[in-house]
């Protein structure tokens, strides 16, 4: 997987100075014309979309390298390859760890600009993301108002919600609580609990009720929602960098593409693409308004509202659903309202939103 490196030091929007900066990042096919799509990843996700999105990325599938030219990169402040706590500060020659520099999803996209103008892409013709992902492709587009063709956000947000910045700030506690301990074991146990506090957002309680529930009306001691956090926890600690984990939340609070460009409403009406804003009906942590949000002030917009056991985690889920209104929305069909299970489904609201469609 080849790994971008910045000539110039990157000034981060805190005004600090941060080099050398790495970006690892993967491609699928052949640059071919305006045939471009961008893949943004969620938080604790990599640069190998065609294995965390294996159902929409790869050869036969909604992203096949034989019609597009597919990127996708680690976002800056991660552990899979790009510069982040776990990189080696140069003025100390030991890994950042806690003395990080604090970033933001801006900071993000700066990486993302400077790595598409490495590899000579210009107009970006479709441009997808879910959850953190999506608030990378907002802030992109809304610094860029016409460089892309299409926008495909998923499960996300113009504006981090305090709901899910209590969220963030909770599982901060417990790293934060392992972390001042001075004892690692007790630091990488709270890495576990703060996944396991997440869970709780990514999932529904018809989740938890439909997959963990107990086989046996007997049980009085052992149970299999119990297993199932710490086995969450204990999932993401063999492969996650706990201080990426506290830098990454931190960064997805500051999302706000209105910030320094006189608010949302003006910041996405300057938007020039065609946009397909997909909303989770279960999804508890990016709620079904903040997408209807989106779709009120982007001038060409339409919205998707998935029916979906998983809550958010169904944008990582619901493959073939996804599948079905992506394509038509790229074909230019317009699908009809939909309920009970099938591809999309209309959210209660939309009608009302000015200057919308529906699917």
């Amino acid at each position: 997987m080849p790994t971008f490196t910045m000539e110039e030091p990157l000034r981060l929007e805190s005004g600090h100075l941060l080099s050398p900066v790495q970006i690892r990042y993967e491609t699928w096919g052949r640059i071919r014309g305006d045939k471009v799509v961008w893949i943004f990843h969620a938080l604790t996700a990599n640069a190998d979309a065609a294995d965390w999105w294996s159902g929409l990325v790869g050869s036969g599938k909604l992203f096949d390298p034989a019609r597009y030219f597919i990127v996708c990169a680690n976002m800056l402040g991660s552990c899979y390859g790009s510069t982040g706590p776990a990189s080696v500060n140069p003025k100390t020659g030991r890994p950042y760890g806690p003395d990080f520099p604090r970033i933001t999803i801006r900071d993000m996209v700066t990486c993302h600009r400077r790595l598409a103008d490495h590899l000579g892409i210009g107009p970006i013709h479709i441009g997808i993301g879910g959850s953190m992902g999506g608030q990378q492709l907002l802030e992109w587009a809304a610094s860029e108002p016409a460089r892309f063709a299409y926008l495909i956000p998923l499960a996300t947000n113009a504006r981090h919600s305090p709901w899910g910045i209590a969220f963030n700030e909770a599982q901060r506690m417990a790293l934060r609580a392992g972390i001042r301990s001075g004892d690692a074991e007790a630091a990488q146990m709270g890495l576990e609990a703060a996944r396991a506090m997440a869970m709780l957002s990514y999932r529904t309680y018809q989740t938890y009720k439909t997959t963990q529930a107990e086989a046996s009306d007997e049980e009085a001691y052992h149970f299999r929602a119990s297993s199932y956090q710490r086995y969450q926890g204990l999932k993401l600690r063999k492969r996650f960098d706990l201080h990426s984990y506290y830098t990454l939340s931190q960064a997805m609070d500051s999302h706000h593409i209105g910030r320094g460009r006189s608010g949302l409403e003006q910041a996405l009406s300057a938007i020039e693409s065609r946009v397909l804003a997909v909303g989770i009906q279960s999804d508890i942590l990016f709620p079904l308004e903040e997408q209807a949000l989106l779709i009120r002030h982007l001038p060409d917009a339409r919205l998707a509202v998935l029916d979906s056991l998983y809550g958010h985690d169904g944008f990582l889920i619901e493959f073939k659903k996804i599948h079905q209104f992506v394509a038509a929305f790229l074909d230019g069909r317009i699908l009809p309202h939909q309920r009970n299970g099938n591809p999309a489904r209309s959210f209660p609201d939309a009608e009302a939103l000015p200057g919308s469609e529906t699917f």
